[in-house]
């Protein structure tokens, strides 16, 4: 990412500078609780590579928060978008890079979170991206009704560009996954659903345009060999959040350092460079 857009209540877009810090005042007893929480910071991170890479590419941001709010910063990557969901709820993780649909189901389950910056995603410049279904250049399938009867991967159940987005758009057409496809893989991440696409395992893949545009990019893959088949509306990226217990102090100086970072580091560090779900 290239930076970041800072929400607040509401999620409405703002502004922030140092003199908007915010005193967090509380009782005895819980200035007690916070100070132990205030050990170290928890991150969940959305899985997008292997866990060995991911971790590797959290290291940079790792140390710049540490060094800049002076707490032990523990990265906490995810197997699959369900544990984002369950460490929320269960308040096992501070802050968490979540996608649309993992957000709102976070909501439903009654995760005490709020919405702390939006990041402005690096290979598009936009706050906002698109989800798109590619299938091999040289496919016969021309539209979202030619994949009836064919093999379709997703990335996951709560990816809002890998699966609900397009699904929504399958739906529009009478077209239900479950029982109109040959087969129907969940990859897992976004770059495993294009792989299964490039390996011939399936016939069109869901992702998103900034994921697609980061491998072209970094030469993982011919964009003469793919093609878009559908595109969806704009999607607004969703807000990097923070559990509600954490001291407002902390969550001022969050947002700055957020806003701060180098850009090195933003490129440098995983968060998935906050990759759109």
């Amino acid at each position: 990412m290239t930076g970041f857009t800072l929400l607040g209540s509401g999620c409405r877009v703002g502004t922030f500078s140092k003199n908007h810090f915010a005193m967090y005042s509380s009782s005895p007893d819980e200035d007690s609780q916070n100070q132990k929480r205030l050990e170290s910071l928890k991150i969940g991170v959305l899985p997008n590579y292997s866990p060995t890479k991911q971790k590797g590419m959290t290291q940079a941001l790792d140390r710049y928060l540490e060094k800049t709010l002076g707490l032990k910063v523990d990265f906490r990557i995810a197997s699959e978008y369900q544990n984002i969901i369950d460490w929320l709820v269960k308040e096992e993780i501070d802050i968490a890079y979540l996608g649309a649909t993992s957000y709102l189901e976070a909501l439903e389950r009654g995760a005490r979170v709020k919405p702390l910056v939006a990041p402005i995603d690096k290979y598009s410049g936009r706050p906002w991206f698109k989800s798109v279904i590619f299938v091999k250049a040289d496919s016969s399938v021309q539209s979202l009704s030619d994949l009836k009867g064919k093999r379709v991967a997703f990335v996951d159940k709560f990816s809002t560009s890998g699966y609900l987005v397009p699904a929504i758009a399958f739906q529009q057409i009478r077209i239900t996954p479950k029982y109109d496809f040959a087969q129907t893989i969940y990859a897992g991440t976004h770059y495993k659903s294009i792989k299964a696409l490039q390996e011939g395992k399936v016939d069109a893949a869901a992702t998103n345009i900034p994921f697609y545009m980061k491998l072209k990019k970094l030469g993982k893959l011919n964009p003469r060999e793919f093609r878009a088949i559908w595109e969806s509306d704009y999607i607004s990226q969703v807000p990097i959040v923070v559990c509600q217990k954490l001291p407002e102090e902390l969550v001022e100086n969050l947002k700055l350092a957020f806003l701060q970072a180098p850009r090195s580091i933003s490129r440098g560090s995983s968060t998935r460079n906050k990759q759109p779900s």
